[in-house]
């Protein structure tokens, strides 16, 4: 039951990182003051966790299964367990900053051991380019990669704007750690190391073509970062010692299985030279991928290529081994106008990301006007490896792994362009509860069932707070669904109940930002009881707990500017992960599914999520 708890903590909605929390002494000043206002997390009370628990099951299990929890409850509550257990984490919440962080690195990533690539880390697919020629792609790539730096430069600066939710400041902690970082595998244990505290930060990103990895330089010698100009003769440098295309994938090795990876990473580092090389690709700022084109696909299944594409890189014969899935952030640039990114999810959620997303489109679209020095640049220096018999092997067998990966994953991208977040705000409804409403409805017309279902929501209102769940399956949005699906029902009162599930899913919300949620509370109860080894309650031995753990619909909202697509594989074998960014007249929603489960099916229940929005909105009139 620990392994069902830990991988669904894993799998958080972009989930609490397994970096370690950064020491007060290396904060930037300004920084450091804002972080010493913000609020610990808190400890919820015992019985408001107990009865909502409760509450989130009653949608999911049986009658007597919910009875049998609800005794189960109720002894934890009376027997003077859980009150022990309670207190155990008030006082841990008073002498840490934040109670939750440690056990949150070991179990939610240190010690989790599946791959990264699909399982963890999100990709997000950015709008198609349409270059003309090899030099448009080194230009949007050199164009990328100043945007990047110039919002280096803003947290370099702390100049970064302290962002709000609510009214309230929120931990900006997140942004310390996304540039100059990367996991690093273990046998049983990842780490994850942050470059950019040393006395020297990095002052070079790796770029990546043809398999083949180049350390780029991309500050002059007078500190100031390279322009536009220099960088796309730098790219174009790189491209053209790059261009034997019979080098072994050396970065597909990164999409293994993490005890498989840990392995195979002692066998590549033996060698020194190896060693250097991966070295300065884990210490780099970030890594570019200039990838290879895809085969083409006609326009109705195009972002749903690229979606999973960006995710895995479409196996060994194409892109996968151009990526090092450890590094935090990768930017992905094709010859055939794909362009994206793909994070390791450890050290940040989705909304940093899509605030950097942001900031850098923003920057993409500026007129240039620095002049570019004319002082000739090195030659990017290629990284070299050995390539012994024993990694050879690891490298056959880690190509045969991510073609499996490849064919298992099912993507649909469903650009749905019937409305965006203006018609629910016309009638005074949260577009992310009238989106998460349309997922409930959908799912169950399918399965003629209520899943568990976990949205991800923030609470970076807490000093290096990460996420909680807001849980959507509810009471009310199944009363909701079944006065849709009876036809006997007039639609002012389905309109009734729709409102009814939307302030709901808004009130849970409301709880869950605010630290009040039960997902982590749970946590941190049996975390505790694990630590003290004491025996386990029985409330996290009990079915129903299993059943609330086991997300069948892994969903979270990546609101942006950009008009991109966020993606990300499903949290459970027999489940689909949801991603969705409303815009203002259209949404975009990448769903994925596994193949190797006959039961899901990603373009069917994009269908049926098509379907209930539009039954939904006939429910406000049509508008």
């Amino acid at each position: 039951m620990l392994a069902v708890l830990v991988k669904s903590a894993l799998r958080s909605g972009w989930a609490k990182p397994c970096v370690r929390v950064r020491p007060a002494a290396h904060i930037p000043e300004r920084t450091l003051a804002h972080q010493e206002g913000l609020p610990k997390l808190p400890v919820p009370p015992l019985k408001q966790t107990c009865e909502r628990y409760l509450a989130a099951l009653e949608p999911l299990v049986s009658r007597e299964e919910l009875d049998h929890t609800r005794a189960l409850v109720e002894e934890f509550l009376r027997g003077g367990v859980g009150e022990r257990l309670q207190r155990g984490l008030e006082r841990r919440a008073r002498k840490t900053d934040n109670w939750l962080s440690e056990w949150w690195m070991q179990a939610a990533y240190l010690d989790c051991r599946m791959p990264v690539a699909v399982y963890t880390s999100p990709g997000v697919v950015l709008p198609r380019m349409r270059f003309q020629d090899r030099q448009g792609q080194m230009r949007f790539a050199a164009k990328l990669i100043a945007g990047v730096l110039d919002f280096k430069s803003l947290i370099d600066r702390d100049a970064l704007p302290v962002e709000h939710l609510s009214g309230k400041p929120l931990c900006m902690d997140q942004y310390h750690q996304i540039l100059s970082s990367c996991r690093v595998p273990g046998p049983k244990r990842d780490t994850v190391v942050n470059h950019t505290l040393g006395k020297a930060p990095p002052t070079h990103i790796t770029v990546v073509h043809n398999f083949q990895f180049f350390v780029l330089e991309v500050y002059g010698s007078d500190g100031a970062p390279l322009t536009v100009d220099q960088l796309q003769v730098q790219l174009e440098k790189i491209w053209n010692s790059s261009l034997q295309t019979n080098k072994e994938p050396v970065g597909i090795l990164t999409s293994q299985h993490r005890n498989t990876w840990g392995k195979a990473y002692n066998h590549l580092i033996k060698d020194k030279t190896n060693k250097e090389s991966v070295r300065s690709i884990q210490k780099s700022i970030f890594t570019v991928c200039l990838d290879a084109p895809m085969p083409r696909v006609s326009e109705d299944v195009y972002l749903s290529r690229v979606a999973a594409q960006i995710l895995h890189g479409g196996g060994a014969r194409w892109n996968s081994g151009n990526r090092w899935f450890d590094k935090t952030l990768q930017f992905i640039v094709g010859e055939d106008g794909t362009c994206g990114l793909v994070y390791e999810h450890a050290p940040a959620e989705g909304p940093p990301i899509v605030y950097l997303i942001d900031h850098v489109v923003k920057y993409m679209q500026r007129t240039e006007t620095l002049p570019s020095p004319m002082i000739p640049l090195a030659m990017p220096q290629k990284l070299r490896f050995n390539i012994t018999p024993e990694v050879k092997r690891d490298i056959e067998k880690a190509k045969q792994n991510m073609n499996m990966m490849v064919h298992d994953l099912d993507v649909k991208v469903l650009a749905f362009a019937h409305f965006g977040k203006n018609v629910p705000k016309q009638h005074e409804m949260s577009p992310d509860a009238f989106v998460q409403t349309a997922l409930q409805l959908a799912y169950f017309r399918i399965y003629s069932s209520c899943c568990s279902t976990y949205e991800s929501a923030s609470l970076r209102m807490f000093r290096y707070g990460r996420t909680d769940v807001i849980r959507s399956t509810t009471t009310d949005s199944l009363n909701f669904i079944r006065g849709m699906e009876d036809p006997s029902r007039p639609n002012a009162e389905r309109l009734a109940l729709l409102q009814k599930t939307i302030q709901t899913h808004k009130d849970n919300t409301y709880d869950a930002i605010h630290g009040q949620a039960i997902d982590r509370h749970l946590l941190g109860l049996k975390m505790l009881s694990i630590e003290d080894l004491t025996s386990m309650p029985e409330i996290f031995m009990d079915t129903s707990f299993a059943v609330a753990q086991h997300y069948n619909l892994f969903t979270s909202q990546v609101g942006s500017r950009t008009d991109c697509v966020m993606c990300v594989g499903p949290m459970v074998p027999d489940g689909y992960g949801v991603c969705y960014n409303p815009m203002e007249e259209h949404v975009n929603i990448a769903i994925t599914a596994f193949n190797s489960c006959e039961d899901t099916n990603a373009a069917r229940f994009a269908r049926a999520v098509e379907d209930a929005l539009l039954d939904m909105r006939a429910l406000l009139g049509g508008q």
